[in-house]
């Protein structure tokens, strides 16, 4: 019943790599996912975001406008470090009780939290092996651009908003290398698989 944190720095490819290993049976739980359910109107945090941030990041039907906080926490370090504060820990009361709830479901569940801000989030104590997808960031500014249709200034703002490879890659037990082809991608994905499944 391993847990495995997967995370990786914005365009870095750790989206391809958690459906690869959905597709192989892991239970793939989404901490982006999870942070827009507990960001919906009425919810606690929503409130908590709206008080510290301003009515203008609420839409008029209530939801939050996401552009619209982005602009003011992207390359703002001490914004984003109060939105996290506010966010991340009911993210991760949700997480666990979805943990939980995998592995009584199935004892031998292979299940992948794919939580892009793990470095940011410093929860890296749970985990029987923390995955870092990682490409140079010119190739992530390349993709955020071509694929994404971010401007150059703004691929790199986000990148800069958050830590650097070298924080994230320090916490890694295993670097899954996204910057070459798919197929070298997936063979790395293959070894990983066989790794945590094979017989203990």
């Amino acid at each position: 019943m391993p847990l495995l944190a997967l995370t990786g720095g914005i365009a870095s490819g750790k989206s391809t790599i958690a459906t690869a290993l959905a597709a192989r049976g892991a239970v793939v739980i989404d901490a982006d996912a999870i942070v827009r359910e507990v960001q919906v109107p009425g919810s606690p945090v929503l409130a908590a975001i709206a008080a510290e941030f301003g009515s203008g990041v609420l839409r008029d039907d209530g939801a939050l406008d996401r552009p619209a906080l982005g602009a003011l926490v992207f390359g703002h370090p001490d914004r984003l470090a109060a939105l996290n504060e506010i966010v991340h820990p009911a993210v991760r009361v949700e997480s666990q009780r979805r943990f939980d709830e995998a592995f009584a479901a199935d004892p031998d569940a292979v299940v992948v939290y794919d939580v892009p801000l793990l470095a940011e989030a410093r929860a890296g104590d749970a985990w029987d092996l923390v995955v870092v997808a990682h490409a140079p960031v010119e190739e992530r500014v390349r993709r955020l651009v071509e694929i994404r249709g971010l401007s150059e200034r703004d691929a790199r703002a986000r990148i800069g908003s958050q830590v650097g490879d070298a924080e994230r890659l320090a916490l890694a037990d295993v670097v899954i290398d996204t910057g070459a082809s798919l197929d070298a991608t997936r063979r790395q994905v293959d070894d990983l698989w066989d790794r945590v499944t094979r017989p203990r």
